[in-house]
């Protein structure tokens, strides 16, 4: 018996070598999640954090009102500088900006337009659809996806969760369009990035590693954390931590880094999207124009002040071993809400900044002079991501010479015009009401002649659209305007 001849073998020399990279890391701190956390909230909602924190932390305090008008320019601006004149408004022309800060926050006033006041206004109520087609519709689909993503919104309840199976919504949809399970699968994991992150999940475990995905990869605790995610809620929840450690065979402390991960998450993402009766709020922010420069201010709720409560600080020193360690760790939370609070209203303020440059044609001309915004373009601008877009625009208000709004009512979705140019569907929705309001009541304008008029003034729109406008500022159609006529 031959013996077969062995193949050349190849000896491989591995060096160890140290190499030498840099990038850049973001790690989810307590202190970001804390700041992403607190971004969320509304003023009435922020009053009451910082009340209770007030309440549970001896080594937090109310600081003293600051001295002088109360209005500090950001870093680089020159609040004295003189204005160039502003005879006409170029739509892309730079704009002379100033933020400042306003400590004169009120709660009592009126609005005009020829008059700046403070006051408070009723909020739209809005719920978890609302607020999640209002996203749809600043997101680039195609119309099969839209179709898709409408339909999953409309089966999403509200506490978040999906409550129909794939199968069922593809079967729903076979009227419109043909489409499989992968392809819906495909919509719905970009829904369940919208804000709140995680909605549209099916159940507990898919909405967590959701919100878990999209955390930094080096996140302290995120590997285990997934996995119990994934595999072993009921576990944790039958035999508590110390046993799912030992069964899993990792060390306490790795199991109680993850656990702490998990339970910062939001297992009910839709409940933070308020559905009750009208609330009434106070603007977050401010903008007038003074000189010819339009000028952005922070209110005072959108600030507040907090310091170090020196004399508990002074006892750390004296204090015994055990009250030592509670003050210290009291005196680490203050500071992390202190700056937490700065980094709210620095975002807060930037994107009030975004906002106004962008929409100048609107505070100057109105409605019709609304440009197409999406979060997409703020975010890009700001260096921040959308969702972080997503929670400074939602129950944040902007009062303005033309009325107190939303951040979001400044955004919207863009159609083409004949020109080549866009046009918002805000300004269009106005160029509607315009022409309903001069129509006459004898012989009220169909949702083809409107789109006919449209058609007339540039911007090319389709019947349906004209409607679907129609509905949601609740005009009536042209047989019910005539009935009032």
């Amino acid at each position: 018996m031959s013996r077969q001849a062995r193949p050349p073998t190849h000896r491989i020399e591995v060096k160890p070598a140290l190499q030498l990279r840099l990038g850049q890391q973001l790690t989810l701190t307590p202190q970001l999640r804390q700041a992403i956390r607190l971004l969320q909230l509304s003023a009435v909602e922020l009053e009451t954090e910082i009340n209770l924190a007030l309440e549970s932390n001896p080594l937090l305090d109310r600081a003293e009102d600051a001295q002088g008008n109360g209005e500090d320019t950001e870093p680089g601006e020159r609040p004295d500088r003189e204005p160039e004149p502003q005879v006409e408004m170029v739509e892309d022309a730079p704009l002379d900006y100033e933020p400042v800060w306003d400590e004169h926050y009120s709660r009592a006033g009126g609005t005009s337009e020829d008059e700046f006041e403070g006051g408070v206004s009723a909020a739209e109520p809005e719920n978890l659809h609302d607020h999640l087609m209002w996203q749809l519709n600043l997101t680039t689909l195609s119309p099969r996806d839209h179709a898709i993503a409408v339909t999953l919104i409309e089966s999403i309840g509200d506490d978040g969760y999906l409550r129909e199976d794939v199968e069922a919504i593809g079967q729903w949809l076979a009227a419109e369009v043909e489409c499989g399970s992968d392809e819906i699968e495909a919509v719905l994991h970009r829904i369940q990035r919208f804000d709140p992150l995680g909605v549209g999940a099916r159940d507990l475990s898919e909405c967590l590693l959701v919100q878990l995905s999209m955390l930094p990869g080096d996140t302290p605790g995120l590997e285990l954390a997934q996995a119990v995610a994934k595999s072993h809620l009921e576990e944790l929840a039958r035999s508590g931590l110390d046993r799912l450690a030992h069964e899993l065979g990792v060390e306490r402390a790795q199991m109680r880094e993850a656990v702490d991960l998990l339970r910062s998450l939001d297992p009910k993402p839709g409940d933070r999207i308020a559905s009750g009766p009208v609330e009434y709020v106070a603007p977050d922010a401010y903008v007038e124009r003074e000189r010819g420069i339009w000028r952005v201010r922070l209110a005072q709720s959108g600030r507040p002040k907090l310091a170090i409560n020196r004399h508990y600080e002074s006892l750390i020193g004296a204090a015994a071993k055990g009250d030592a360690a509670y003050l210290r760790g009291q005196l680490q939370e203050a500071r992390w809400l202190i700056k937490s609070l700065e980094t709210r209203a620095d975002t807060l303020l930037r994107v009030a900044h975004a906002i106004v440059r962008h929409q100048t044609g609107f505070l100057e001309h109105g409605p019709e002079a609304m440009r197409p915004l999406t979060l997409r373009e703020i975010a890009e601008e700001l260096a921040l991501h959308e969702s972080t877009i997503s929670r400074v625009t939602t129950r944040k208000y902007l009062h303005t010479p033309r009325g107190t709004f939303e951040f979001k009512h400044f955004f919207s979705s863009s159609l083409s015009t004949t020109d080549g140019g866009t046009a918002s569907s805000t300004a269009i929705q106005a160029m509607i009401r315009r022409l309903v309001e001069r129509e006459d009541p004898r012989r009220p304008l169909s949702d083809a002649r409107l789109a006919a008029e449209l058609r007339g003034e540039g911007v090319t729109v389709a019947r349906r659209t004209v409607a679907k406008y129609r509905e949601a500022m609740n005009i009536p159609s042209s047989n019910e305007r005539q009935r009032l006529g």
